[in-house]
């Protein structure tokens, strides 16, 4: 097996959450913070522990993150790029190149990654700064490119109790990893009654709140190139 492949993702070793986050923060800022593409070590953290529109939020030191960044370029999902005169490294992801990803896929792809399963819709709702899908059913196409791959890099999962919509989850940890991540969301959303309404409710403010919290954090950056 070649470390090249653009088949599918590296299957002699599934990634870890802390690698599957530095990749979708990478594929993430690619998108948004073209400017400061590729990223240093320093911003790359910032970026795995940000607070919003991340599920799980964790809390990665810069040699955890060093370390895992290692692990990824061994692999062949980062490049480490070391400009003349720079004095620190710069990292950028290959997925794109690695699995043959057009952007609105890469797009799909890192949301999951970023926030775990997630129906179509909410995936369009989610993506929209890293790419703009004009439908749903755009949005399915993508997910329906990346079941196809071989092996597949996200699967269709099983309508939940009291769900109308089916969820997607990215493949890149295991299908036990995901399984785990089903298992999180069926405890949660199991509640009848006025405790599920409410508990609905608060993922929904939740969600909104972390969209407001983007575009904040989109506009001040924005603001800063005008100072």
């Amino acid at each position: 097996m070649t470390t090249e492949t653009t088949e599918g993702p590296d299957t002699a070793a599934e990634l870890d959450p802390f690698e599957i986050r530095v990749l979708a923060v990478l594929a993430e800022k690619e998108a948004l913070t073209p400017d400061n593409y590729p990223m240093s070590l320093n911003a790359l953290t910032n970026g795995c522990n940000q607070l919003s529109s991340r599920d799980p939020v964790m809390q990665l030191s810069e040699e955890t993150v060093a370390e895992v960044l290692q692990r990824l370029m061994q692999r062949k999902y980062v490049n480490g790029i070391t400009q003349a005169g720079a004095r620190v490294t710069k990292y950028e992801h290959r997925m794109r190149l690695k699995w043959t990803l057009e952007q609105d896929k890469l797009a799909v792809l890192a949301i999951l990654m970023l926030r775990g399963p997630q129906t179509a819709g909410e995936i369009r709702t989610r993506s929209g700064r890293i790419h703009e899908f004009k439908s749903v059913a755009e949005v399915e196409s993508a997910l329906q490119f990346l079941i196809d791959k071989y092996p597949p890099v996200v699967a269709k999962l099983a309508l939940a109790p009291g769900t109308k919509e089916p969820r997607y989850g990215q493949l890149l940890g295991g299908e036990a990893a995901l399984a785990r991540e089903e298992s999180a969301f069926g405890s949660v959303s199991s509640p009848s009654g006025q405790g599920g309404r409410l508990a609905q409710l608060e993922q929904e403010v939740a969600a909104l709140r972390s969209e407001v919290a983007d575009l904040k954090a989109h506009f001040e950056t924005f603001r800063q190139q005008f100072e």
